[in-house]
């Protein structure tokens, strides 16, 4: 099997694992579920960076099957995943993954010029997979290791390359041209791609399954986002990965 057909598969299988008169009360009940999407759009849409979408139609279509996926498939899978494992599993589930995570967030702080964060990435990655099993245990962050999130994305960002236009990735989600050539070298850089299919997209999708089950308490708010949930995920998506390559500080680089 070839590269880029384990890469095809890995991408396919991670993404299919992504009335009449209320009472007052009632009315100032419903007010108070409004408010907070209300609040939280009105902040987006002051302080969203510029927004590049030339591909609109596209990728509002394609948002569209993505979240026909996700209802159909993703989230119920990880409904059941929530249901079903313990809390302790699931926490080692996520830290297993995470601990992978850790190696490429290392890679990318030396990329990046942050040699000191990438020696606590390294230190997280030595202790984690030592004391903590495999990873099953974050014993890095009880050392004070704390976790840090950088990928090629982000590396290439701090490098200059600006985001280019935002894109609906089918399955992926909301990208940019930026990330998307960040997530393709993560995706052939990662180990998964490149063991036995069966193995690496059991293993892919376990982790996409993961990740959707720790979103499931915080869904409320982007489902509440009923005036234009393609704009609110946008808008959200392009200010959290401008905030991430300047590490959270204001203006530019």
């Amino acid at each position: 099997m070839t590269t880029y057909t384990r890469f095809l598969g890995a991408a396919l299988i991670a993404s299919a694992l992504l009335a009449a008169g209320p009472s007052e009360a009632a009315k100032a009940k419903k007010a108070k579920r409004v408010v907070a999407p209300a609040a939280a759009a009105a902040v987006v849409a002051n302080d969203s960076p510029p927004v590049n979408d030339p591909f609109e139609p596209f990728n509002r279509g394609m948002f569209a099957v993505n979240e026909t996926l996700d209802d159909v498939v993703l989230r119920p899978v990880a409904v059941v995943y929530s249901t079903v494992l313990p809390q302790p599993v699931q926490d080692g589930v996520a830290n297993v993954f995470g601990n992978l995570d850790d190696v490429f967030t290392g890679l990318n702080n030396i990329l990046q010029g942050k040699p000191d964060r990438a020696g606590k990435d390294f230190g997280r990655v030595l202790v984690n997979t030592t004391l903590g099993i495999g990873g099953l245990f974050d014993v890095g962050a009880r050392m004070g290791l704390e976790k840090n999130d950088e990928d090629f994305g982000q590396t290439l960002g701090v490098w200059g390359v600006g985001p280019g236009p935002y894109l609906v990735l089918p399955l992926f989600g909301p990208s940019s041209g930026r990330d998307a050539v960040g997530r393709v070298t993560r995706t052939l850089a990662d180990p998964r791609t490149h063991i036995p299919a069966a193995w690496g997209m059991s293993l892919i999708g376990a982790n996409f399954v993961s990740a959707r089950a720790t979103r499931l308490q915080t869904e409320g708010l982007l489902d509440a986002a009923s005036f234009d949930k393609y704009g609110f995920v946008r808008s959200s998506y392009l200010m959290r990965r401008e905030s991430l390559v300047r590490d959270g500080a204001a203006g530019p680089r």
